[in-house]
């Protein structure tokens, strides 16, 4: 099948395209691309729809540049829901026109499975739509340049001032401030001891008493005080009274109950 597009785009600027792999891949009108990149950027699903029929086919393809104006694209797929293959060979050549460059293409394929149901009016009509597509895609990625390269040379050369000085200062050399359970370090205690050494007052040497000595998972795991600490038992004591006086009481008892039978057996 041959085609013909035409499209408002310099030649020179098409070839630019057609030589990178990866901008041809974003011309490809519903190619969703693979996350393996050591098989190439033209690979991964692209969907098929031809008349009322839909097939998604997995694959990739390679372009294969003949001379500046000619370049050839040959790839194959698999359908992914089915056993069905496609091969298809699709040349591409370049024109220069007033005002634009003229893409004619010729394609040719073999396939079975559900692609071989298709009428051959609708699979004509499927492919003109998906290379008209593919034409307008190509002449917008030729308008779009590489915006990294762009940046770069905006910005020009880095001058000296933009150099970046090496920081000598470590932490190791920063000055740590005091720690915040010594409050009397802050303030100037005129209180001395022998030594000549700043007493710390009362409170902070009775907080400094209450910490040192304890370790870490003593501290962490002391019991809350105050309204959350938690409520003891209630003592068993009054139950275990009772218990204590139920026993003779029940002894008592069945010693009288033996002694006024014994007694009115007697009387009889």
């Amino acid at each position: 099948m041959e085609h013909q597009v035409f499209v408002p785009v310099p030649a020179d600027d098409l070839r630019a395209v057609l030589r990178d792999p990866a901008r041809v891949a974003r011309c490809v009108p519903g190619l969703q691309q693979d996350a393996d990149t050591g098989v190439g950027p033209l690979s991964g699903r692209l969907k098929v729809r031809a008349g009322g029929s839909t097939v998604t086919y997995r694959g990739s393809a390679a372009v294969i540049e003949q001379d500046p104006d000619r370049f050839t694209f040959e790839g194959e797929g698999t359908e992914v829901r089915g056993s069905g293959t496609v091969k298809f060979s699709l040349g591409l050549r370049l024109t220069p026109a007033p005002d634009g460059t003229r893409i004619d293409f010729t394609a040719h394929a073999a396939a079975d499975g559900r692609a071989a149901s298709f009428a051959p009016e609708a699979a004509a009509t499927a492919l003109r739509r998906l290379l008209d597509r593919a034409a307008a895609q190509l002449a917008a990625g030729s308008a779009i340049s590489d915006p990294v390269a762009e940046a770069e040379d905006a910005d020009g050369p880095a001058g000296p001032e933009d150099e970046v000085t090496e920081v000598s200062a470590t932490v190791f050399e920063t000055e740590v401030p005091p720690p915040s359970l010594d409050p009397f370090l802050a303030g100037g205690s005129e209180d001395v001891d022998a030594a000549g050494a700043p007493r710390p007052p009362a409170e902070a040497a009775h907080a400094r008493r209450t910490m040192i000595g304890r370790s870490a998972e003593e501290v962490d795991h002391a019991p809350p005080r105050g309204r959350y600490a938690p409520v003891p038992a209630p003592a068993a004591t009054a139950t275990g009274d009772s218990l204590r006086w139920i026993a003779p009481a029940a002894a008592l008892a069945l010693a009288s109950a033996v002694v006024i039978g014994r007694a009115l057996r007697r009387r009889r």
